[in-house]
């Protein structure tokens, strides 16, 4: 299920810079600027942005950002905390997103 979430993206991405090349150029280039370690380290940036994606209720954005987060070494205890703030400022609704979350967690962690 959240794996097919990933897959998605990637094909949106392959259409999208047939149709807007300069603009998704300039995105992922932004994107890749700053989820790139600073101040704060990329994993700490992978769990703010899994916490917003829940919050955003987006399942394609917890897929992407959960399995950066674990690939950056992020833990499910911490993925799910970070979850979790997203429910204490989001309430009810993002409490049900921690589901894909927690979906994209067992997923992604086999690999």
């Amino acid at each position: 299920m959240m794996k097919e979430k990933i897959i998605e993206i990637e094909e949106l991405l392959q259409k999208l810079q047939q149709n807007a090349p300069e603009e998704t150029k300039n995105f992922l280039s932004f994107l890749k600027s700053v989820e790139k370690d600073g101040a704060v380290s990329a994993k700490d940036k992978e769990l703010i942005n899994t916490a917003l994606a829940v919050a955003a209720q987006c399942e394609w954005c917890i897929a992407f950002h959960v399995k950066n987060a674990l690939k950056l070494g992020a833990g499910k205890e911490e993925i799910i905390e970070a979850g979790m703030q997203a429910v204490l400022m989001h309430g009810g609704p993002a409490l049900m997103y921690m589901f894909p979350l927690l979906k994209a967690i067992e997923e992604f962690s086999n690999e």
